[in-house]
């Protein structure tokens, strides 16, 4: 049956989604152009999935230093921009909504993508993680900690890279605050040794995501900027020695004086048992904390998606791989049709394999138990 609050309308912003799945975001490296700008395979890819109620796009840097992996589709330039207006124009065409991620990986790159110098961080510490360059999986570079005045202008970036999304067509911005990326490099005391105003203090710490959500709110309105958050995340980061504490301070800030799109608050899916620090549940720990629009993400089955939804705990769920390989995910969850199987070895890099070639559904399997 279709008839749960899951596929039901919400508002989100400005728009009013036809349902509460969302596509989430995901990197799959398919911008093969020297300008890093999405083709028609990308407007492809993304049509295809129109059905959702929301599309997040795929994480786009918003300048050049805030690339560290191999053909991701910028938000920085004017080819870049371009090419995501091709995108959007197929997606509303089909009646779909899409946000564009705004992203800036900090230190989790490599000197391939800064023209041979050092990537930029919080502080000068290795992340000790992976990043993507033609030559492979490669250990990332040990970065350089960013000037106060540094800090300032790529707060400017992200302001310019929400203008670009919004000329482009997009319908609202998504800031990437989770996966240790820039903004985590800045929230968590693992990696911020700073003693300027962006390091002690969890307010201090916390001051460069709000900087980056005040400026992005400036240029293009509250109502189409959203935020993702993963508290007890520990990709390409030790977390924070206060998580608590500091994650119940960020997102009682953004319920008291924010009226954000949404915000999405991810799960864990690391194993947490030696990180007693870290909340085991995300949704159940933060959740209650914050009144807006509350989107979650987990990995979830589309009896738990149905489940949280009915139960008022979050208004939408986002789905990774389940929407990678299901393009028509919306209508296979409604009618409980079996699903196709995502294929890990296409997930990054190369063409139409694994990413358009996905069957829709031709025959309705119904599972009646």
């Amino acid at each position: 049956m279709s008839d749960q609050k899951l596929f039901t309308p919400v508002t989100v912003g400005n728009n009013t989604l036809t349902n509460r799945l969302a596509m989430a975001p995901m990197t799959r490296n398919r911008a093969h152009n020297e300008a890093n700008a999405p083709t028609d395979l990308h407007a492809e890819y993304y049509s295809q999935r129109a059905s959702a109620g929301l599309i997040l796009s795929e994480g786009s840097q918003v300048s050049q230093q805030g690339m560290g992996y191999i053909d991701t589709a910028g938000i920085h330039s004017k080819e870049q921009v371009k090419g995501w207006k091709t995108v959007l124009d197929r997606v509303h065409e089909k009646g779909g909504v899409m946000y564009c991620q705004l992203w800036h990986v900090g230190r989790v790159s490599h000197a391939y993508f800064q023209d041979g110098d050092a990537p930029v961080s919080s502080s000068a510490k290795n992340a000790g993680g992976k990043s993507f360059t033609p030559n492979g999986f490669e250990p990332t570079a040990t970065p350089r900690a960013l000037s106060t005045d540094e800090v300032v202008e790529v707060v400017e970036e992200f302001r310019r890279g929400a203008r670009n999304a919004i000329d482009a067509g997009f319908d609202g911005v998504q800031i990437h605050g989770a996966n240790g990326y820039l903004v985590e490099q800045f929230l968590h005391d693992s990696i911020n040794d700073r003693t300027d105003r962006y390091g002690g203090s969890i307010e201090n710490r916390a001051r460069f995501l709000f900087e980056v959500l005040n400026a992005v709110i400036e240029e293009v309105g509250a109502e189409r900027t959203s935020l993702r958050l993963s508290p007890s995340n520990l990709m390409n980061t030790d977390n924070d020695s206060q998580s608590k504490a500091l994650y119940e301070y960020v997102i009682r800030r953004l319920d008291e004086e924010y009226e954000l799109a949404f915000l999405e608050l991810v799960e864990p899916l690391a194993d947490l048992s030696n990180h007693e620090h870290l909340a085991k549940n995300v949704l159940d720990t933060y959740g209650p904390l914050y009144n807006g629009v509350l989107m979650t993400n987990g990995d979830y089955s589309r009896e738990e998606a149905i489940a949280i939804v009915e139960e008022g705990k979050a208004d939408m769920v986002s789905f990774a791989k389940l929407f990678l390989a299901n393009p028509d995910l919306p209508k296979r969850f409604a009618i409980n049709a079996e699903l196709n199987e995502p294929d890990t070895a296409t997930f990054y890099g190369g063409g139409e394999e694994g990413y358009t070639d996905y069957p829709f559904l031709d025959e309705v399997k119904v599972n009646t138990e």
